[in-house]
């Protein structure tokens, strides 16, 4: 087993898989884009990393010596597990079905494309971070005398004035307030509002930041989004739940 250094607040990926060539091509390109990459070459091995440590994201092969990654998977479903990725190089339909049906939250073809499964990591991630936030705030949170109902995406100021918002203005405010107080680069808002695949460049962000501003301003001269030079942008106001 071996594990890619990275910062601490990196996104813990554990890579199972019986073939280390796989493994170390796999964790270095995950590693080279942000991620802290465990590796594991079957399922004992990826017990002691679980016992060890807290992982965000399961990447499965199905064909593994001892217990198979179908097996596997189905025990992480029960036991709620982190969310899982498998990888076969059996490409069939049932095959993926099976999976799926199994509890994995995304299905890939062995080989695949490194960027892709970099990609479905992202995706993945940000379904499983959107969850939790929903679970937090529930269906609407409060910021700064303004409510955001997160059911009916609808934004009401201070004065009670319901605010309109294009989807994609709503998508931001959601990036933001599920991410209080931290300092969120372009790419990671772009990454959080859009998606992984967006071809959107960074001064789009930049454009409905602005509009997003103008409709947050309600005359109190608070700085809700504020600039933060040469890194990104951050929400400054606290969030709760009502």
């Amino acid at each position: 087993m071996q594990a890619a250094e990275q910062p601490a607040h990196a996104a813990r990926i554990l890579m199972v898989d019986d073939d280390p060539g796989i493994r170390d091509v796999v964790s270095d390109f995950l590693g080279r884009h942000g991620y802290s990459v465990a590796t594991a070459g079957d399922a004992h091995e990826m017990e002691q990393v679980l016992d060890r440590e807290s992982v965000d994201l399961i990447v499965l092969d199905v064909m593994l010596p001892g217990e198979d990654g179908l097996a596997i998977c189905r025990r992480l479903s029960v036991g709620e597990g982190p969310p899982v990725i498998m990888l076969s190089a059996m490409g069939e339909d049932t095959d993926r079905i099976v999976g799926l049906e199994l509890g994995a939250d995304d299905y890939l073809s062995k080989p695949c494309n490194p960027r892709e499964l970099l990609a479905r990591i992202r995706a993945v991630l940000r379904r499983a971070e959107q969850r939790g936030a929903q679970e937090e705030f529930g269906t609407a949170c409060e910021f700064a005398g303004w409510r955001l109902d997160l059911v009916r995406r609808e934004l009401r100021s201070p004065q009670g004035v319901v605010v309109n918002l294009s989807s994609g203005e709503f998508s931001l405010l959601r990036a933001f307030v599920e991410r209080p107080q931290r300092v969120l680069t372009r790419d990671q808002l772009l990454d959080y509002a859009r998606g992984p695949d967006s071809d959107a460049f960074d001064r789009a962000i930049d454009v409905q930041i602005s509009r997003l501003r103008r409709k947050l301003d309600d005359g109190g001269g608070h700085d809700l989004i504020r600039t933060i030079r040469n890194e990104g942008y951050m929400f400054t106001p606290k969030v709760k739940r009502p």
